[in-house]
C-alpha cells in the first residue's frame, strides 16, 4: 500500500484514478495483489486531496466489477482450455471447480455475493461460474450488491478517518520496529548461549 501511495500522491488529475482502475483490474484477474489494500489506497488519496472520494468510490466500483466480469468471460469462453495451461493452472485445477461447483449449485447467489468478501478464492468462484455458462445476471447482481457494500466503506472509512488511522499506522510502524529489534536481540542471545554451552562442554 505504501507504494502504491508514494507513487501517486504527487500526481493530480486522471493519472491516479487510471492507476487505481487498472491495479484493480489486476486483482480481479488473480494477480496477488490484495485488492482490499488497493482499495485502502485509493482511500488514503482522498484523504490527502489528490481525488475526490466520490469520483474514486466510482472508479473504484467500474474496477472491480469488469475485473470479476473479465474472470467470468474468460471461464465462460475459454474455462476448460485454460486451466490446463501455465499460469492458470496455478490458480484453478478441477479439484478447487469441483468443490466450488457444488457450493454453487447448493447456495447460487449466496456464494457469488459472499466470494467479494472471500479474497483467496474469489477469482476461482468468479471464473467457474463463468466456465459452468451459469446466466452473467447472477454475477452481477450478487457482487454487485457486495461491490456496493465493500468498496464505498473502506474508501470512505479511510477518508472520513484518515487523522486516526494516520496515527494508528504510526504506531504500529514504531511497534513494528521495536519487535523487529527485540527479535534480533534474542537470535543473539540464543546464538551466543548455545556456542557458550558448545564451549563449556568442550
Amino acid at each position: 500500500m505504501n507504494f502504491i501511495v508514494d507513487f501517486l500522491i504527487d500526481y493530480y488529475g486522471p493519472i491516479p484514478y487510471l492507476a487505481i482502475f487498472l491495479i484493480l483490474l489486476a486483482c480481479g484477474l488473480g494477480i496477488p495483489i490484495p485488492e482490499d489494500i488497493t482499495l485502502f489506497a485509493a482511500g488514503v488519496l482522498t484523504y490527502y486531496g489528490v481525488c475526490d472520494v466520490w469520483m474514486m468510490i466510482g472508479v473504484c466500483l467500474v474496477g472491480v466489477l469488469i475485473g470479476d466480469t473479465f474472470v467470468y468471460w474468460l471461464g465462460h469462453h475459454f474455462g476448460r482450455k485454460l486451466i490446463k495451461k501455465w499460469p492458470f493452472r496455478l490458480f484453478v485445477d478441477e479439484e478447487k471447480i469441483a468443490g466450488v461447483r457444488k457450493k454453487l449449485h447448493k447456495h447460487g447467489g449466496k456464494l457469488l455475493f459472499a466470494a467479494r468478501f472471500m479474497p483467496g478464492v474469489r477469482s476461482t468462484i468468479f471464473f467457474t461460474t463463468g466456465l459452468l455458462h451459469l446466466p452473467y445476471r447472477n454475477l452481477v447482481v450478487y457482487d454487485g450488491l457486495a461491490a456496493l457494500i465493500s468498496v464505498p466503506t473502506i474508501v470512505y472509512s479511510v477518508f472520513y478517518f484518515g487523522d486516526f488511522l494516520e496515527k494508528v499506522i504510526r504506531m504500529i510502524k514504531k511497534v513494528e520496529g521495536g519487535i523487529f529489534g527485540l527479535i534480533i536481540v534474542l537470535i543473539l542471545f540464543f546464538v551466543a548461549h548455545h556456542y557458550y554451552q558448545k564451549r563449556r562442554k568442550a
